[in-house]
């Protein structure tokens, strides 16, 4: 039985990886990466560490429970770590991995992206909305 390098069991494993079929893991990182507290929340850690009470002033309408979850999830994945600082009262500090500075680059970009073309998608969730309901079609077949 041949030996493999750990470089060939890499690529080996990269090339397994194709989130187009079901069965693939980085799908659940996908899944992870495509909600929207996740995406606010590594942009507010771009600027550096931050405390919880921090972050949840920044990131205005998330709940504590949803807080406290999102920044478990990405602490799991290795994107963030917390520090907690022995202090009365505690103080807990989350930041960026390197693994989650990464993808500020793709973070920056989507949350950008969203604020240029809301008007844009507002505009065409109301024409599409302004439309009469469509005949009954099957599945695959083009709207008119």
């Amino acid at each position: 039985m041949p030996t493999t390098t750990a470089a060939q069991r890499r690529q080996q494993a990269k090339v397994a990886y194709d989130a187009y079929l079901a069965t693939c893991p980085s799908r659940q990182l996908l899944a992870t990466l495509s909600d929207k507290w996740v995406v606010l929340l590594l942009k507010a850690l771009s600027d550096g560490p931050a405390r919880y009470s921090g972050l949840r002033r920044t990131v205005a309408g998330v709940s504590p429970k949803m807080l406290t979850q999102t920044l478990r999830g990405l602490e799991r994945d290795g994107l963030v770590t917390r520090a907690v600082v022995p202090t009365t009262p505690v103080a807990v500090t989350y930041e960026l991995t390197d693994l989650g500075a990464s993808l500020l680059s793709v973070v920056a970009a989507l949350k950008s992206w969203a604020e240029d073309n809301i008007t844009q998608v507002h505009e065409a969730r109301e024409r599409y909305d302004a439309r009469p309901p469509a005949a009954a079609t099957s599945p695959g077949a083009p709207r008119s």
